[in-house]
């Protein structure tokens, strides 16, 4: 796997955890009421984290975190991409761990930066998103990113004590590098 180095926005940064950061970072990712109604009550203990950071720092070829930070260097966020079903497929996943936070662009511009990441240093063909339906936010960065909806898996997820269903989101390269053209003319 190749590591990206920084990737530098207007609003955010999307970058790789160091080891300055791991304790705020274990902090948020384990805070349970920022994980709202579409994620998880399920977490790793300090412990293992800190083990699998020293590992590999969160990037194997299975899957590759980065944190998304403010202008004020607030980690904010985390965004991943991750195997898909195909290995022409990568999914990508994020969450803002402050949702007063939320609406302001910022889980955009990230995800924007990594589908750029993804296409222009690897060939992958495809990149999906996942998302609660009912989860307006997110369905709105998938949107606002080029990602076309293809259909809903019912029931797919378990979150918090009851089945969920997923709405599933691609965007494809051809669809990418249309949209790079209309943006750059």
């Amino acid at each position: 796997m190749k590591k990206a180095s920084m990737l530098k926005g207007s609003l955010c940064t999307v970058r790789h955890l160091l080891t300055t950061d791991l304790n705020t970072f274990i902090a948020l990712v384990n805070d349970l009421p920022s994980r709202g109604d579409y994620f998880s009550t399920h977490f790793k203990s300090p412990e293992t984290m800190r083990k699998e950071f020293m590992q590999n720092n969160f990037v194997t070829e299975d899957s590759e975190l980065f944190v998304i930070e403010d202008a004020l260097h607030h980690i904010i966020g985390v965004i991943t991409h991750f195997k898909s079903r195909t290995p022409t497929t990568r999914e990508i996943g994020y969450r803002l761990f402050d949702t007063k936070l939320s609406g302001r662009g910022y889980v955009t511009e990230a995800c924007q930066l990594l589908v750029d990441y993804l296409f222009n240093v690897y060939q992958y063909q495809r990149l999906e998103l996942l998302s609660a339906p009912e989860n307006v936010a997110s369905v709105r960065v998938a949107q606002k990113c080029g990602f076309q909806p293809e259909g809903t898996l019912r029931n797919a997820f378990f979150i918090n004590g009851r089945y969920q269903d997923v709405m599933v989101f691609s965007l494809l390269r051809p669809e990418w590098e249309a949209r790079r053209l209309s943006i750059s003319v």
